[in-house]
Order: C-alpha cells, then sequence, then structure tokens
C-alpha cells in the first residue's frame, strides 16, 4: 500500500468540497489518469486563484466554492497578467519561475477542460470563453540551469561517507553542551544516518522512503521495492538497487528498530519514531524526515543541503560511473531529459577533478 498516496487521497478528499461544483467535477474526471497528490496540488493551486479573484473582486462570491463559471469566462488578459504578477510579487511569500509555471499550467487544465470537455445540458462546452488559451508557458528548467543552481549545494566525492559518519558521531560533538538534543540524537542517530546513507546509496526520493516497509527490503541482493510513478501518473512497485554501504547501516538499524522504538506488530514501516507523549512507534513524516536532514546539514556546514538534494548528490555521484540511461532507471526518470542535469554537474565535477590532480 502507498502510504504517501492514500494520506493525499484522504487530503483531497477533504479540500474537493471547498472548491466550485466544476471544479470537482474536473477533480473526478482526472483521478483515473493523475495521482492524488498532483489533484491535490491543483486544488491548492485554484484555492490560492480564487482567493485572489475575491480578494481583487473579479468575483463576487462569498466563498471560493461559490465562484462562477462566467466570473472566469469573462476574465481579462490584465487580469491574469495581474495574477502572474501576484504570485512573484506577494508579501507573504513569493514564488519560483518553477512554481508560477506550474501554477498556470494547474489553471490552463482546468479551463482546458471546461471548454473543450465538459458539456452542459444542451451539449454546449461549460466555458465559452477560454482565457487561458491565450497564455503562453515557457519552459523554465532547462537541465543545463539546474545544475548550475545545485552547484556547491549537493555533497560531492568524499562528502557522501563525510555526512553519513557526521550524523553518527559528529553532531554529538558539536551539541555536547545542549543535554536535550545530544539525549535525542543518541537516541535516533543509527535511524537517521541509515536513512541518509540508503538516499545517498540508492538515489530514493522522500516519499518513497517514506512508503517503505519492512516486507520491501532485500538485503542479501541490496534491493528495495518501491512505488514510482509510471506514465499517466500511475503508481507501480519497482526494485531498487543499493550500494553495500546502506546495507551496513540497514542491518545495524534493523536490530535495534524495534527495541529502540516500541514499535508494534501492526506496523510495518521501515522507518518509525516515538514521539513525545506516545508509547509506540509509528511511521515517519516526509516532514519529519524533510527537518531531521536540514538540522544535520546546517551542523555539517551545508545550510543549503535538503532531502532532495541527496538524491542529487547521488545521482552525480552515480553518474560518474554509469551512463545517462542507467542513471535514468535508477533513479524512476520518465525522460532522459532530466537525468542531463547531471551530465551537466559531472562535467563540472570532473574539470575540478582534473585541476586538483594539476595542482598535486
Amino acid at each position: 500500500m502507498n502510504i504517501q498516496k492514500d494520506i493525499d487521497r484522504t487530503r483531497l478528499d477533504e479540500k474537493s468540497p471547498s472548491m466550485p461544483w466544476f471544479v470537482q467535477q474536473f477533480i473526478d474526471y482526472k483521478l483515473p489518469d493523475l495521482s492524488p497528490s498532483t489533484l491535490l496540488e491543483y486544488v491548492r493551486d485554484y484555492e490560492t486563484f480564487f482567493n485572489w479573484l475575491r480578494s481583487e473582486g473579479l468575483s463576487q462570491a462569498a466563498s471560493n466554492r461559490e465562484v462562477s463559471l462566467l466570473e472566469l469566462e469573462t476574465l481579462r488578459m490584465e487580469s491574469i497578467t495581474s495574477y502572474r504578477l501576484y504570485l512573484t510579487t506577494r508579501r507573504e511569500g513569493t514564488n519560483s519561475r518553477i512554481t508560477v509555471s506550474r501554477k498556470l499550467s494547474s489553471l490552463r487544465s482546468l479551463f482546458h477542460y471546461l471548454s473543450q470537455i465538459a458539456e452542459d445540458e444542451d451539449f454546449y462546452p461549460l466555458l465559452k470563453r477560454n482565457i487561458m488559451a491565450k497564455v503562453e508557458i515557457k519552459r523554465i528548467h532547462k537541465p543545463k540551469d539546474t545544475a548550475a543552481k545545485l552547484k556547491g549545494k549537493i555533497l560531492e566525492e568524499d562528502e557522501l561517507q563525510d555526512f553519513i559518519a557526521y550524523i553518527h558521531e559528529g553532531y554529538a560533538l558539536d551539541v555536547e553542551k545542549n543535554k536535550q538534543a545530544l539525549y535525542a540524537h543518541e537516541q535516533n542517530k543509527v535511524r537517521d544516518a541509515c536513512i541518509a546513507s540508503l538516499i545517498l546509496n540508492s538515489g530514493l526520493r522522500v516519499s518513497e522512503v517514506v512508503n517503505l516497509n519492512l516486507a520491501d527490503i532485500d538485503l542479501n541482493n541490496k534491493m528495495l521495492h518501491v512505488y514510482r510513478k509510471g506514465n499517466n501518473d500511475e503508481t507501480f512497485k519497482t526494485p531498487v538497487y543499493f550500494r553495500a554501504q546502506a546495507k551496513d547501516d540497514l542491518e545495524y538499524y534493523m536490530q535495534i528498530r524495534q527495541a529502540r522504538y516500541k514499535v508494534p506488530k501492526k506496523e510495518k514501516a521501515l522507518f518509525v519514531a516515538l514521539r513525545n507523549g506516545q508509547s509506540e512507534g509509528q511511521r515517519m513524516t516526509k516532514r519529519a524526515i524533510q527537518a531531521m536532514i536540514i538540522k544535520y546539514a546546517k551542523r555539517f556546514g551545508k545550510p543549503s543541503l535538503t532531502v532532495h538534494k541527496l538524491r542529487h548528490s547521488f545521482a552525480t555521484d552515480y553518474y560518474l560511473q554509469n551512463d545517462i540511461y542507467k542513471t535514468k532507471e535508477q533513479l524512476g526518470h520518465a525522460s532522459t531529459e532530466t537525468t542531463e542535469v547531471y551530465a551537466h554537474l559531472t562535467d563540472k565535477t570532473m574539470s575540478q577533478a582534473i585541476e586538483r590532480r594539476a595542482d598535486e
């Protein structure tokens, strides 16, 4: 069972009733083809858009659920331009160009459905005029640009092993005067190092780590069975291999998992946490893993390092020993275009290595 998928489906079911009826109809139409996680992002994007429409007086609705088709149909191009400007300059948190592009794409999908697919009782389109058809959404994240942004923000060469070792031992030295932090580290260092090691030796996504169950681990073959997206956003289980170091870290963690976290038999999750006030360990959340990596990264001297950048770190290192097709398969990318990021990163890594050797 894909735990994160079930959580997102529950959240989607909770949020959908706050949307207009035609958005709920769109969600139902897309459910067979897109994952609940993707549709949940759509709904959040629509929530932002409808809130903005109402605040700007472009909709007279008292709530997002009451936004009408006529109000969408009569939007002008300058309104969409203003909304794009709002997304990039709003005080409570600006959006990157990639995020703005994604939010506009979400709107285009909805407007396309309403104007080209959905029909009223007389077989006419629900939306007679589609303003979003006029909006050009440029391709933002070119592999070379992404590689440039990652420069200096991932682990390279010996840093991969150094970071795992730091979680095991180095962090304790840095917080030795903080008894609470020291105690928490002593309790969780084996688990935390194991998670970092697994990502740095396999390239798993954080959602894939969260969804792992004990039954998914094949230590003898250094293999995991993980849920990944295929075509049309459909999820399926596929084998993913990991390096030998991760095997050692997994074995160590699995030896202490039961006793350290008081895990009940019904809990099948590989990575668990014993939260304050609870008597039994439960599956770790994505947010908890993300926060954990950030905590260690700051002390390690890599404040820009995140759990997803651990995946980038593995991929860059892996690509140095393998071709783009093997890297694509290992990471579960839909196309080699995404994997091209690591070709640009390794070009820089190799040139730096040549310069170092020349200086020696």
